[in-house]
């Protein structure tokens, strides 16, 4: 029986998380009374071993940023940084060696606790830009699980652009991330939440291939948590699969406005343990403050 919290261990089955640690309408749910802003991050890497870093997408964090993000959590734990929008989206790729340089020099003290670095790319980037990806992941170091999420829809055609993408990323090692966003446009937007979702959220099939060892899920939930089972059926199936081939995946779960992102990935977390032998997770809010809760 396995009997370590699954934010304890250095080698775990699989990493599940969030796409933020810090979100104010966690507090009290998640986050104990009196939990300051920049005591999250610790509190998060209690139940949680792993979280998207979205921030970096938009602004390279400080030195100091850096160090306290490693002094918040443990070996244990590891974060999946986006790579700058200015390389993605802005330069597409190109002419961004030395930037990508020195965001990787910036995150340096980081490096051992970094599960994946994410390249998300926009849905301007085709197949006719293929040529600086792989220029792109060449230049890489060798020793970084990388994933790469794409837009195009091309890319998800099943056709010649599909299948090169998919070799390039499997003769480099590199996961293809996963985007899962089919609960929030089964409905209709009847929340703003929703609402804002489906106009911002891309609309892409779900094609669950694994090109390296990290494959990664993105799963964004609809807000209403029992209208999202029917569509993580085939993820009970398919990532116990994954564990048994060996490969750590990453599920990362969002929801339309991230309210209840905690309970939902709980809850998946707890669907997958019916079908392979986890460890346990950490209750989302520790025992005495549950407790005290009750009596409120």
């Amino acid at each position: 029986m396995l009997t370590t919290p699954l934010h304890q261990l250095t080698t775990p089955p699989l990493r599940l998380g969030l796409t933020q640690w810090s979100h104010n309408t966690w507090q009290r749910k998640f986050y104990p009374s009196g939990t300051k802003s920049g005591e999250r991050l610790a509190r998060y890497a209690e139940v949680f071993n792993t979280v998207e870093g979205n921030t970096t997408f938009y602004a390279s964090p400080s030195h100091a940023t850096v160090a306290n993000w490693k002094a918040a959590t443990t070996d244990a734990f590891e974060f999946t940084f986006k790579l700058p929008q200015a390389v993605t989206h802005q330069l597409m790729l190109r002419h961004a060696d030395e930037m990508v340089s020195e965001f990787i020099s910036l995150m340096a003290p980081l490096h051992s606790r970094i599960g994946l670095w994410k390249i998300q790319l926009p849905a301007a980037f085709g197949p006719e830009s293929m040529p600086d990806l792989q220029k792109f992941l060449n230049g890489m170091p060798a020793s970084f699980n990388i994933g790469v999420e794409v837009r195009h829809p091309a890319f998800f055609a099943k056709g010649e652009e599909e299948h090169a993408l998919n070799s390039m990323l499997l003769e480099r090692g590199a996961d293809r991330i996963i985007m899962d966003s089919r609960p929030v446009f089964a409905v209709p937007p009847d929340t703003d939440a929703l609402l804002d979702a489906q106009q911002k959220k891309p609309h892409v099939p779900v094609h669950a291939i694994s090109t390296a060892n990290t494959p990664m899920v993105r799963f964004i939930g609809d807000p209403t948590l029992e209208r999202n089972d029917a569509f993580f059926a085939n993820w009970q199936k398919k990532i116990p699969q994954w564990i048994g081939e060996g490969k750590t995946p990453y599920l990362m779960i969002h929801t339309a406005n991230n309210d209840q992102a905690p309970e939902l990935a709980a809850h998946f977390y707890d669907l997958l343990s019916k079908q392979i032998a986890l460890p346990p997770l950490a209750p989302l809010l520790p025992e005495d403050n549950s407790s005290q809760m009750s009596l409120l």
